[in-house]
């Protein structure tokens, strides 16, 4: 079969040729290499393989091996054949130099094996036990990596096993992301694919999975490759512990920015978590406004109204109509879900009614919202110095999935939704989490 059909077609770890085939790096480590007759020139040190390029299989692109006391790189071009146990060249004569990574280059022992990878497909951290290579056409590939226990446990027994493949829990490699080696010789830079562009089609409670799963080095690439607003939805669903972590991890400029970015009542919860300067050097290095806006609700006591309400509210005047509303609220999509209902105002900003999102739906475009407004008048609000229970009875009571918050004058300070409560009960319940593998 064709390399070309291999590489455009399915998945190569579903192939059986592919899976009869397949060659354990942990069974080449210090395997002999052999020249055309036979005889051993050196011991394989590690096999180098070029990432990146969009290919999902990176092609070897050479071996280190060691010749004596001295290490030497060897090109593809000069490889024969390679088996379980040995590397056999093509030709007796060896063009042997000193190894110097090329832009793109990793030594797959050195920098992926036992590092922390990223399935995309079951989204879990996995720590890679071996490494597949397979001959796929005229090149060899990586193919596919193995975290299972039998293949620690094999990698710790006699030498003659380990360079039996044991693909019982075998991932295909086009499902993996790599972050590059953590280690001083290997540039950070490295990665399997251009801007890791599986993580970006993962959702945001996803995406925070990974960066918990993750350590430093990885977390700080993947958050450096996604877009901003994306990185900072992906925060709002991390365990506070985690996220606190993260935070004093990043450059103080970058945290700032995505805390900014945050929904206002999760990263006031966020903050919440720092010392007072820390709060402090963030807040200034966020935009004034946001700034201002984040440091007054940081004010409220985290257990009252005003300390776990959004202040993130969707406000219109009587005379406004239907349609008119409806194209302003399409302005701020990215608060669909801290938008529920509209609170209607008067023109010196105090309360008069709240209109719920399906009356807006329901209603006709030239209907002005001021008769949206329920023979009631306005709904029951609280002030900002309202206990959780307080909070969590008027919810029951009023039947709505939102409660305003407001001043003394009656102007609306915030509103607090349904999530906004059991997350106060229940710190962490809302975030969506899947199971890790080998952390």
């Amino acid at each position: 079969m064709s390399e070309r059909h291999f590489l455009t077609g399915r998945r190569l770890m579903s192939s059986r040729l592919v899976r009869q085939n397949i060659i354990s790096l942990v069974g080449l480590s210090g395997c002999p290499v052999l020249n055309q007759s036979g005889q051993e020139v050196g011991r394989l040190v590690d096999v180098v393989a070029r990432m990146g390029g969009g290919e999902d299989y990176p092609a070897i692109t050479g071996i280190v091996i060691r010749v004596g006391r001295r290490q030497a790189f060897l090109d593809a071009a000069a490889i024969g054949r390679v088996d379980h146990r040995s590397v056999t060249l093509r030709t007796a004569r060896m063009d042997l130099r000193e190894f110097q990574r090329r832009e793109g280059e990793v030594l797959l022992t050195r920098d992926i094996l036992d590092h922390q990878l990223v399935d995309t497909d079951e989204i879990q951290v996995i720590r890679a036990a071996d490494l597949y290579l397979a001959q796929v056409g005229e090149q060899v590939r990586l193919v596919g990596v193995d975290v299972s226990l039998q293949t620690l446990l094999r990698r710790l027994g006699p030498k003659r096993w380990r360079g039996r493949p044991t693909p019982e829990r075998v991932i295909d490699w086009a499902a993996i992301e790599s972050f590059g080696a953590d280690s001083a010789e290997a540039p950070a830079a490295v990665k399997l694919r251009a801007r890791h562009t599986a993580l970006r089609r993962l959702r945001p409670a996803e995406l925070a999975d990974v960066l918990e799963g993750l350590g430093r080095p990885g977390r700080q690439e993947v958050i450096d490759s996604l877009d901003r607003e994306v990185a900072a939805d992906a925060l709002e669903e991390m365990e506070p512990d985690e996220l606190t972590a993260l935070l004093r991890e990043m450059a103080p400029q970058q945290a700032a920015d995505l805390l900014a970015r945050m929904e206002p009542d999760e990263a006031v919860d966020a903050l919440r978590e720092l010392a007072p300067d820390e709060q402090s050097q963030l807040l200034a290095g966020m935009p004034a406004a946001t700034g201002r806006e984040l440091a007054r609700l940081l004010g409220y006591p985290g257990d009252e109204a005003g300390g776990f309400m959004t202040s993130v509210l969707a406000c219109a005047e009587p005379d406004e109509t239907v349609d008119g509303l409806r194209r302003r609220l399409a302005g701020q999509a990215e608060h669909r879900t801290e938008i529920d209902s509209v609170a209607v105002v008067s023109r010196d900003g105090r309360l008069l009614g709240d209109v719920s999102m399906f009356d807006l739906l329901v209603s006709d475009g030239d209907t002005r919202i001021g008769e949206l407004i329920g023979p009631d008048g306005p709904p029951a609000t609280l002030s900002p110095d309202a206990d959780l229970d307080t909070v969590a009875t008027e919810l029951v009571e009023s039947r709505r999935s939102s409660v305003l918050v407001v001043d003394d004058d009656g102007r609306p300070l915030g509103r607090i939704l349904s999530d906004d409560v059991l997350d106060a009960l229940v710190p962490g319940h809302g975030h969506l989490h899947f199971p890790k593998l080998l952390q």
